[in-house]
C-alpha cells in the first residue's frame, strides 16, 4: 500500500517538470542487470530473422488493436493499467505499450531544433502529443518490465553519408528484458517520420524497430557504451562511420544484402558496381542524380547489378529503390543510398538515351513469356553488323520489337524496318541487319493476341556495333495482311538492284496464287512449300508482291513492297 512519488526535473533547471505516482497494484521492477554473453548476438548479420527474438505478428493483432484504442489522459498509472488490460506476457506489456506510444506520441521537432524548449522525458501528465519520447522507460518500469534508455550517435533524419560523429549523443532509444535477453526498440523511428526540412511529423508505424536484430539495429544506432551494441563482435565507430545504411525497407521487402557495405564508393577507371542480394522476386529502379541514365542495371534471380558510368568527375548520389514483384501497388521504395566519388570519366562508355533499366532478359521477362533467349547477355555484340535474337514464346502473345540508334530520333524505318519477325510455332526470331555503326536499343514489346489494345513494354537489349563499314538496307515493308507463319527467304533486303534479275522465295500458306509486280508482272511457282520465282527491275522503282487468296475469286491482296535503286 505505499505510495511513491517521483519527482522529474531537468539537468539544468530546479523545477520539476512533471511529476509521476506509483500506487499499489504494480509490481516493482528489479535494477536491469548489464548486458552478459547470452545476450549477444553474431555480427554480420545472419540472413535468419529480422528481430532478435520469436514473434508471430499475428498473435498481436487483437491486442495491437485493443491497444490503439486505449484513450487514458489523467496519469501514466492509469495509462498502462488499461493498456496492459490484455496482455498476459511481459512480450505482451511491452508490445502494448510500444503500440500506443508509436501510434499516439509525436515527436518532439520543436525540441529538437531549440534544446531549452525540449520536455525532458516522453510521456506529460498533462499526455500532450508534441512530445520528444525517445523512450518508454516509464511505461515499461510501471508494468514490471526492466526497460534501459540507451543513448548514442544515429544515422536518422539530417544525416549525410560520411559523416564524422564526435560530440554528444543525438539520439535515444530502449532496451527491454524479456525472456531472459536483452532486446533493442526505438518507438521514435517506429512512430513515423519527419520531412526533409525538419519541420513536420508524419504518423507511418515502422515494425522494423519492435525487437530489431542487434545486427540490423547497428546499422543506423551506435550506443554510448558498445556493450549495448549486443554484438560479438562488437562494431568500431570508424566502422559505423563508413558503412551505408539499408533502411527499415531494405529488410522488411525481404532483400538480405548490398554490395558493396561502404556507403561511399570509389569509382575504378571511370566505373563502380552496386549489387544487392533478395529472396524473392524483386523489381528494382535507381536514380544517380535524379536520373537512370549512364548506367547499366541486370535483373538477376536473387537480386540485381548495377554498373555506374558517372559523366562528371566528383561526388554523385544514388539510389536504389525496389518493390516486390507481386505487389499489388506501384511504388518503388527507397532502400539504399551511397555517395560514387569519381575520379576520372570513362569517355569510351556511352549508353543510347532509349536505353530502358533492368537491361536484357531476367526472371521477369521470362514470366512475360519469354523463355529460353538466344542472347542471355544484355549486351548483344556484332561485327557484321547483323544479329539473330531467339525466344520460345510460353505464352500465346503478339511482339513488336523496335531498333533506337544512340544518337537523334528515329525514323520509322530505321525503329521497325530493321528488324524481321520469324515464326516457327512457339519459337520466334527476330532477325537484325544495322543501319550503321554504332549503338542500338532493341526494345520488345508484348500483348495478348486477344487483347485488341497496344503493346506493353518488356525489356530491352543492347547492341553495338564498331565496324564503321556496315550499312545494311532496310527489310520489306510489310502490310497487314503479313501473318505468323510467313517468310521471306529472298530478297531481304528492301532495297532492289536496278536492272536486274531478282530470285524470289517465300513462305506463304493458304494461297492460291502469287504475284510479283515490276515493270511487268511475274508468277511464282509452288515448290515444297515454297513460292519461287524471278522477276526484272528494269523500268520500275517500286516492286510489290501480292497474293489471290482464293482461286474463285480475282482478288489480290499485297503483302510486301520493295523499293528499287535509282539509275
Amino acid at each position: 500500500g505505499t505510495q511513491v512519488t517521483v519527482e522529474i526535473h531537468h539537468k539544468d533547471t530546479t523545477p520539476p517538470r512533471f511529476k509521476l505516482s506509483f500506487g499499489k497494484g504494480f509490481q516493482r521492477t528489479e535494477g536491469p542487470r548489464p548486458p552478459e554473453a547470452k545476450d549477444l548476438h553474431a555480427y554480420p548479420w545472419d540472413k535468419s530473422s529480422l528481430k532478435s527474438m520469436a514473434v508471430d505478428l499475428q498473435q498481436f493483432e487483437k491486442l495491437d488493436a485493443y491497444a490503439l484504442k486505449v484513450d487514458v489522459k489523467n496519469s501514466v498509472e492509469e495509462l498502462v493499467k488499461a493498456l496492459l488490460k490484455l496482455a498476459r506476457t511481459d512480450l505482451e506489456k511491452v508490445r502494448a505499450i510500444w503500440m500506443w506510444i508509436c501510434h499516439h506520441i509525436e515527436y518532439d521537432i520543436v525540441g529538437y531544433h531549440n534544446k531549452s524548449q525540449r520536455l525532458s522525458k516522453p510521456i506529460d501528465v498533462r499526455f500532450k502529443t508534441e512530445v520528444s519520447r525517445c523512450i518508454l522507460l516509464f511505461p515499461c518500469s510501471i508494468a514490471g518490465i526492466q526497460c534501459m534508455k540507451l543513448s548514442g550517435y544515429s544515422k536518422g533524419y539530417g544525416y549525410k553519408m560520411g559523416k564524422t560523429f564526435t560530440g554528444d549523443s543525438d539520439h535515444a532509444w530502449n532496451a527491454v528484458y524479456l525472456e531472459g535477453r536483452w532486446h533493442l526498440l526505438d518507438s521514435t523511428w517506429g512512430s513515423g517520420h519527419v520531412d526533409d526540412a525538419f519541420t513536420k511529423f508524419t504518423f507511418r508505424y515502422n515494425e522494423f524497430y519492435f525487437l530489431t536484430h542487434p545486427a540490423l539495429f547497428i546499422n543506423n544506432h551506435f550506443p554510448d557504451n558498445s556493450n549495448w551494441q549486443l554484438l560479438k563482435p562488437t562494431l568500431t565507430l570508424k566502422d559505423f562511420e563508413k558503412n551505408m545504411v539499408p533502411n527499415s525497407n531494405f529488410y522488411t521487402l525481404g532483400l538480405l544484402a548490398a554490395h558493396p557495405e561502404t556507403a561511399v564508393i570509389q569509382t575504378v577507371n571511370g566505373k563502380a558496381s552496386v549489387s544487392v542480394d533478395c529472396r524473392s522476386a524483386t523489381l528494382f529502379m535507381f536514380e544517380l542524380n535524379g536520373t537512370d541514365e549512364h548506367s547499366f542495371m541486370t535483373l538477376k534471380k536473387h537480386g540485381m547489378k548495377l554498373d555506374i558510368y558517372p559523366q562528371k568527375t566528383g561526388s554523385h548520389k544514388l539510389q536504389v529503390f525496389a518493390k516486390p514483384y507481386k505487389s499489388s501497388e506501384g511504388v518503388y521504395n527507397h532502400v539504399l543510398e551511397y555517395v560514387i566519388e569519381c575520379k576520372s570519366v570513362d569517355k569510351a562508355t556511352r549508353f543510347p538515351k532509349a536505353l530502358s533499366q533492368p537491361v536484357g532478359p531476367s526472371w521477369f521477362t521470362e514470366l512475360q513469356g519469354f523463355l529460353r533467349p538466344s542472347h542471355r547477355d544484355p549486351i548483344i555484340h556484332t561485327n557484321d553488323g547483323r544479329c539473330s535474337v531467339t525466344f520460345t514464346l510460353g505464352k500465346d502473345i503478339s511482339i513488336l520489337a523496335e531498333l533506337h540508334p544512340d544518337n537523334s530520333s528515329a525514323t520509322e524505318v530505321i525503329r521497325q524496318r530493321h528488324i524481321m519477325q520469324i515464326h516457327h510455332g512457339n519459337q520466334i526470331e527476330l532477325k537484325i541487319h544495322l543501319p550503321h555503326a554504332g549503338n542500338f536499343v532493341l526494345k520488345i514489346y508484348a500483348k495478348k493476341k486477344s487483347d485488341p489494345g497496344n503493346y506493353t513494354y518488356i525489356f530491352n537489349y543492347l547492341i553495338t556495333c564498331l565496324n564503321t563499314e556496315v550499312k545494311w538496307p532496310a527489310f520489306p515493308q510489310y502490310y497487314s495482311n503479313w501473318a505468323e507463319g510467313y517468310e521471306i527467304l529472298e530478297p531481304l533486303s528492301g532495297l532492289l538492284p536496278a536492272n536486274r534479275n531478282i530470285q524470289f522465295k517465300l513462305k506463304i500458306h493458304g494461297i492460291a496464287k502469287v504475284l510479283v509486280l515490276a515493270d511487268d508482272t511475274y508468277t511464282l511457282t509452288q515448290n515444297r512449300g515454297y513460292w519461287e520465282g524471278t522477276c526484272n527491275t528494269s523500268g520500275c522503282r517500286e516492286v510489290f508482291v501480292t497474293v489471290q487468296e482464293n482461286a474463285n475469286r480475282k482478288v489480290y491482296t499485297q503483302l510486301l513492297k520493295y523499293e528499287v535503286e535509282t539509275q
